[in-house]
C-alpha cells in the first residue's frame, strides 16, 4: 500500500525523489479513492522501483491541496524532476495510469 505523507515530507519524497513519483490525492470518504487504492497497490508491486506512488490525505493538508490546486478526489499527479508532468482526475483505469507514466 502507497505510503502517506504529508507537507513536511513532501520536499524530500517526492520534489527530491530520483525517480518518478505519482502522488494520490485522496479522502478517506471518498467512494472512487477507496475504487483506486486497490489499482495503485497493483502497480506500486508492478513498477517498484521505477515509480514511488505516494498519498496525501486532502483534509489533512490544505497546504498542498492549495499549492497543487487540487479541486477533486481522486487526483493522481505525476512528478518528476520536482515538477507536476501530468494530472488525471477522478477513477482512472490501470491501463491509462500505466500510459501516463510511460510518457515520462
Amino acid at each position: 500500500m502507497a505510503e502517506r505523507i504529508t507537507s513536511a515530507g513532501f520536499g524530500e519524497k517526492v520534489l527530491n525523489a530520483e525517480n518518478p513519483v505519482l502522488v494520490d490525492f485522496y479522502s478517506d470518504t471518498c467512494v472512487p479513492c477507496k475504487m483506486l487504492s486497490p489499482v495503485l497497490s497493483q502497480l506500486e508491486a508492478e513498477l517498484g522501483g521505477k515509480l514511488n506512488i505516494y498519498k496525501v490525505n486532502v483534509g489533512y493538508e490544505q497546504e498542498l491541496v492549495d499549492k497543487y490546486e487540487v479541486q477533486a478526489s481522486p487526483t493522481l499527479i505525476f512528478f518528476k524532476g520536482g515538477e507536476e508532468v501530468s494530472r488525471l482526475r477522478g477513477v482512472t483505469q490501470k491501463a491509462k495510469i500505466i500510459e501516463e507514466f510511460e510518457k515520462l
